[in-house]
């Protein structure tokens, strides 16, 4: 591996690795890649893009990494078609972080969201604007839970200061954060009922912008974002028929929902004969749940640590047009998303932040394996780690502390051994790329990255209910959130 490189300060870092090292390097890196592109391909021959994700779903709960009680026939044949990835990685172990990671290229911490139900820095570059600038139409469809609201999902007002159309999306109908059955939600700010399961009603709405594109011949990026099978997880009859256990049930039965919903934009794309054209990205936002035991497929943690259990997720890429099917242990992340995509469209450097986390994979698409020029990062609340290949560098709850495990992640997948004492020297070498990610995270989240050299907009992590704006709606989304009727009445649209 090589060491890190902070673009602009070469000539200090022939000795010793300085800070903001650890993550300047991605830029440099992905920088070399883009400017050997000659031009972005032309407009016919631009790939559309549509990136999908679930929220909670754990690395164990599709049908092909073995659950024993869930049936996902669509997601195993989209496995079976497209790269399935062995290692795929939530760039946070809770849901805006990850969030903030795909539109960004960037670990979270970076870009203002540290945590779930922060608001994503208007000063960063995302993806969507990036795609916009150059031709694409851009649509958000679902959880969007980058502005700042907590609490269950509700419409996202026009006047809101961080609504997807503020990061690059002409079109939206989405909600703040999870959502289930019959949701209220916003297009472009204006209130609709919708009635059914909320994954099936998001994908209805993407493929109808979906068709509008392809019937104009134009390219287009689809994010898909779903509200399940997070809490209070309220799945349909038919979908819970094959489950015993009632929390349970609602719970897988909400995966059955999204997997029938990913077969119905499948078909969608078929139906347009545009499918071999278009490229669809699948992952989750972070770990399973313990509700299910079976939904970290074996491995430690859940949602919200650090553990493989609460990053590491499902990851499909389908592009029947460009990539052969193939299974894959090379381990990416969500903060690959951007750059990989930057890289495979020729976009310009300046279509980014000049630090970013991610890489390009793109060599996987042609039945090769990227090379990466530095770890994996992640960082959240007090604890860090660190992915290079096999091996994980994992911080204690306090990272201050200065202790700090090793693992194997090929030999010992649940991470129950801790070589530390075994392997001194790599331990040293992965322990110092960290701590200057970390350091360098920090200049980023105190907006050094920006050209006003500081944030601007003051953060936001606030419950909707007490946010001004959202009062005069307050009785209208308290009633619209409260536990719908049984879901026996609810039917798929």
């Amino acid at each position: 591996m090589m060491e890190p490189i902070v673009a602009g300060f070469r000539s200090k870092l022939l000795a010793i690795i300085v800070t903001c090292s650890a993550v300047a390097s991605l830029t440099t890196a992905l920088a070399g890649v883009v400017s050997a592109k000659e031009r972005p391909v032309s407009e016919k021959k631009r790939p559309n893009i549509i990136l999908v994700m679930a929220d909670d779903q754990g690395w164990g709960q599709v049908g092909y990494n073995g659950h024993p009680l869930l049936k996902t026939p669509h997601l195993d044949a989209m496995a079976s078609n497209g790269i399935r990835f062995n290692r795929f990685y939530a760039a946070g172990p809770v849901c805006s972080p990850t969030r903030a990671s795909v539109l960004t290229g960037r670990t979270h911490v970076r870009t203002g969201v540290p945590s779930h139900g922060h608001n994503l820095c208007l000063q960063e570059k995302t993806l969507s604007q990036a795609l916009k600038d150059h031709g694409y139409q851009t649509g958000h469809f679902g959880k969007w839970h980058l502005n700042g609201l907590r609490g269950p999902g509700v419409p996202i007002l026009k006047t809101d200061a961080n609504h997807p159309g503020k990061y690059g999306f002409t079109e939206w109908v989405s909600v703040t954060n999870f959502f289930d059955l019959d949701p209220l939600m916003s297009r472009q700010g204006k209130f609709e009922q919708f009635y059914g399961d909320s994954s099936d009603i998001t994908v209805i709405e993407a493929l109808k912008f979906i068709e509008e594109q392809a019937t104009a011949e134009k390219p287009f990026l689809a994010v898909i974002w779903y509200g399940s099978p997070h809490n209070p997880q309220r799945a349909l009859k038919e979908d819970r028929r094959e489950f015993n256990n009632t929390k349970v049930a609602d719970h897988l039965g909400e995966i059955v929902g999204i997997d029938r919903s990913v077969g119905r934009l499948r078909k969608g794309l078929r139906d347009l004969e545009i499918e071999k054209n278009t490229l669809v990205w699948y992952c989750s936002d972070n770990g399973g749940l313990n509700l299910d035991p079976d939904s970290v497929g074996g491995l430690r943690g859940h949602k919200g640590s650090l553990w493989e259990g609460g990053i590491r997720v499902p990851g499909i890429i389908e592009w029947p047009g460009r990539i052969a099917p193939a299974t894959t242990d090379f381990p990416a992340s969500t903060m690959d998303i951007f750059p990989t995509l930057i890289d495979l469209l020729g976009l310009p450097r300046e279509s980014h932040m000049e630090i970013l986390d991610g890489e390009s994979i793109q060599p996987l698409f042609d039945g090769e394996t990227p090379s990466r020029t530095h770890g994996i990062p992640f960082r959240y609340k007090d604890q860090a780690a660190m992915i290079d290949g096999n091996f994980k560098l994992l911080s204690g709850p306090n990272r201050d502390s200065g202790d700090w495990a090793l693992y194997d992640l090929k030999s010992d997948p649940d991470e129950s051994s801790d070589l530390s004492q075994k392997m001194p020297g790599l331990l040293a070498r992965m322990i110092t790329e960290a701590e200057a990610m970390v350091r360098s995270v920090e200049a980023s989240r105190a907006g050094k990255d920006y050209p006003e050299g500081e944030v601007v907009q003051p953060p936001r992590n606030a419950f909707w209910r007490d946010i001004p704006e959202y009062k005069p709606y307050l009785e209208k989304f308290t009633e619209a959130t409260k536990v719908p009727r049984p879901a026996e009445k609810s039917k798929s649209p």
